[in-house]
């Protein structure tokens, strides 16, 4: 390449390292800014990073023709209109996850997404993974056959990050929206992404953020206030799809459990799948179950070579050189499922989609 992509990132919470290193990593990437409201902290991570210029506003930010593309790493609330701020600049968007915090908002962006003609990519790192690539290969060539069930837990016995995660106005809501969504799409993904039919939801609020609890860590936000927290304990769903198949999920982020959980699997007619906490093939052969165990690097899913797949395959897209795993309309998609899983729990009833 003559010229890197000049890289843009907008705010510098914890996650924003992640996008930071990665673009770092990257021959073809150059991080030219950084943004974000608190200017000591953004000055700080300009200068770890070493970025060109720095911003406390992103619109002022979008107006720099130098610019080329964005990655998105502020309060679910704010996903959006930053977003289309930033497509309507013409500056290709890596938003984090969730897209947003409601299917109109995501409706929006979907909009801004096709008058632009810019790419937007909605930050599931997960499906970047090598252990989703080696499934998925699995899948394409009919090795579990059809898929008709799949089930994800993802629980923390203690691990309320309290600050902006736990005001439900910025974050959208609390374990469903923010450690559900991942094992929610990393399924759905898997599965084909079938359209979904209905959701039958239920969100508890029984134990709040148990900070009273000693002698067991859990990570905290930045701005963790113990007084302040007014998004869900816990959620579970039922979620049918269109094609016939089935998912269940139970997350939290706080619950009376033994330890904490992470299970994702899936069911076919010819095989299961374990992607979570170890992949695993479950095959069946000459009238004999086998279970199958990859050979490979890493059979979890490795949080720092995900992201690093994630932001270059971004760099990629941006160069025109590949289509993104995650458009915008699976981040869309993925709207509808999390908020109907809120609306069926306040409701008290199943939820229907035409």
């Amino acid at each position: 390449m003559s010229k890197k992509l000049k890289i843009g990132v907008i705010g510098t919470g914890s996650i924003s390292d992640s996008h930071l290193r990665s673009y770092q990593n990257n021959e073809n990437a150059d991080i030219y800014a950084i943004c974000d409201f608190n200017e000591e902290r953004v000055k700080a991570k300009a200068a770890a990073f070493q970025a060109e210029k720095t911003y406390t506003n992103h619109l002022d930010l979008l107006k720099d023709a130098e610019l080329d593309a964005v990655s998105i790493c502020t309060w679910n609330n704010t996903h959006a209109e930053i977003a289309i701020d930033a497509l309507n600049a013409g500056k290709h968007v890596l938003v984090e996850k969730p897209l947003t915090t409601s299917v109109e908002k995501a409706l929006k962006v979907e909009e801004a997404v096709k008058r632009s003609g810019k790419n937007l990519q909605v930050g599931f790192v997960r499906r970047y993974a090598s252990n989703t690539k080696i499934i998925k290969n699995f899948i394409d060539h009919g090795e579990l056959g059809e898929i008709y069930f799949a089930k994800a837990t993802c629980i923390r016995r203690l691990g309320n990050p309290g600050g902006w995660f736990a005001d439900k106005e910025r974050s959208g809501g609390g374990p469903l929206i923010d450690i559900g969504v991942h094992v929610i799409d990393i399924l759905w993904y898997l599965m084909g992404c079938p359209k979904v039919k209905s959701i039958s939801g239920n969100t508890y609020s029984k134990l709040g953020n148990r900070s009273n609890i000693e002698n067991l860590s859990f990570y905290k936000a930045a701005d963790y206030d113990p007084s302040k927290n007014n998004v869900e304990d816990m959620a579970n769903a039922m979620i049918r799809f269109e094609n016939g198949a089935s998912m269940l999920v139970d997350v939290s982020f706080t619950l009376h459990a033994k330890k904490d959980e992470i299970a994702v699997k899936l069911f076919g007619t010819k095989g299961g799948a374990e992607i979570e906490p170890e992949l695993s093939i479950i095959s069946e052969k000459h009238n004999t179950i086998l279970n199958i165990t990859p050979q490979v690097d890493n059979l979890s899913f490795d949080f720092v070579k995900g992201f690093q797949n994630e932001i270059d395959h971004f760099v990629n897209v941006c160069l025109g050189e590949k289509e993104t795993l995650s458009p915008v309309q699976h981040g869309v998609e993925m709207m509808k499922i999390l908020c109907g899983i809120y609306e069926s729990s306040e409701k008290g009833k199943e939820i229907y989609f035409n």
